[in-house]
C-alpha cells in the first residue's frame, strides 16, 4: 500500500504525527503537508506563485502552499505512483456543519477525490487537545482506512470523520449539520484611534439536530458523513422549473445604450 497523508495544521502537527506512527503497518506511508498552519484556507490553489517542496527526512515534504497545493503536488509530482488512499488530518478542532467550506482539512480529501484517489478527512473535535486524544483518533481513522480500502468509496464521494476529544462510545454515519453564527463580527479600536476587526471570535454553535455530524459528536460518538463532488440541489430544481427560465426569452438589449 501508498499511503499519502496531508493536513491544513502544518507538517509538524501533533495530529499529523499521530496519524503516520498508526499507519506504518499499511506498508509505505508518504506525508506531504505545508510548512505552516493553513487552517480555514479553503480549497485554495497557488496558481500565480511558484510552490517549494522540502524534503525533511525520507517521505516526508514539507510544501510552501495550501493543503489542496500539497495534494496536487504530491500525486501530480513527487510520487512516481499514485496512491492508494489520502488521509487528511488529524485537525486540531473539529470540521463540522457549514465549516466544511471553510476547511483546508477537507479540502484536501476534495482535492485528492478529485484527483481520481479515494480520500478520508480526519479531525480531532471539542477543545481538549492531548496525546492520547491524537492517539485514539489515530486509531480511528487507521481502522475507517482499513474500510474503506477493503470496500472502496461511491464515486466522486470522500468521508469526513470527526472524533470527540474522549473515548468514544461508537461509530455514527451521519449528515452535515447546521451553523449557528451570532456576533462573528468583533470590532476594537487601536490605539491610533483607527477600527480593526476579528472575523469568528463570537458565540459558534451548531444546531444540534438528530443524525447531524455535531449531534453524534457531542453525543460521545465518531461521526462519519459521506460527502461527494456534486453540489447540485437537485431537490430545487422541480422548483427552478416553475420560473419557466427556459422558456424565458434572453433580454440582451442595453436600455442604457445612448448610441
Amino acid at each position: 500500500m501508498l499511503i499519502l497523508l496531508t493536513n491544513d495544521d502544518g507538517i509538524h502537527s501533533a495530529g499529523l504525527q499521530a496519524l503516520a506512527g498508526q499507519l506504518q503497518s499499511f506498508g509505505r506511508i508518504v506525508t506531504v503537508a505545508p510548512d505552516r498552519e493553513r487552517s480555514a484556507i479553503g480549497h485554495a490553489l497557488t496558481l500565480h506563485a511558484p510552490l517549494r517542496a522540502e524534503e525533511i527526512t525520507k517521505d516526508h515534504w514539507a510544501v510552501s502552499g495550501t493543503p489542496t497545493d500539497a495534494v496536487s503536488l504530491a500525486i501530480g509530482g513527487l510520487l512516481k505512483e499514485k496512491p492508494d488512499l489520502v488521509i487528511s488530518g488529524i485537525n486540531k478542532g473539529g470540521n463540522m456543519g457549514d465549516d466544511l467550506t471553510y476547511s483546508g482539512t477537507v479540502a484536501a480529501a476534495m482535492e485528492a477525490t478529485l484527483m481520481g484517489v479515494p480520500a478520508i478527512a480526519v479531525s480531532l473535535a471539542g477543545q481538549s487537545f492531548k496525546f492520547d486524544d491524537f492517539a485514539n483518533a489515530a486509531k480511528i481513522a487507521k481502522q475507517l482506512a482499513a474500510t474503506v480500502l477493503e470496500h472502496g468509496l461511491p464515486a466522486d464521494t470522500f468521508l469526513n470523520i470527526n472524533v470527540p476529544d474522549r473515548k468514544p462510545l461508537g461509530i455514527r454515519l451521519t449528515r452535515q449539520g447546521k451553523r449557528i453564527y451570532e456576533d462573528v463580527v468583533v470590532e476594537n479600536r487601536d490605539p491610533r484611534g483607527r477600527s480593526y476587526y476579528w472575523l469568528g471570535t463570537g458565540n459558534l454553535d451548531f444546531q444540534n439536530l438528530e443524525g447531524t455530524d455535531f449531534h453524534a459528536v457531542q453525543h460521545g460518538y465518531v461521526s462519519v458523513t459521506p460527502l461527494h463532488l456534486d453540489l447540485t440541489n437537485y431537490a430545487a430544481m422541480e422548483r427552478l422549473r416553475q420560473w419557466q427560465l427556459e422558456a424565458s426569452p434572453l433580454d440582451l438589449d442595453d436600455a442604457g445604450s445612448s448610441s
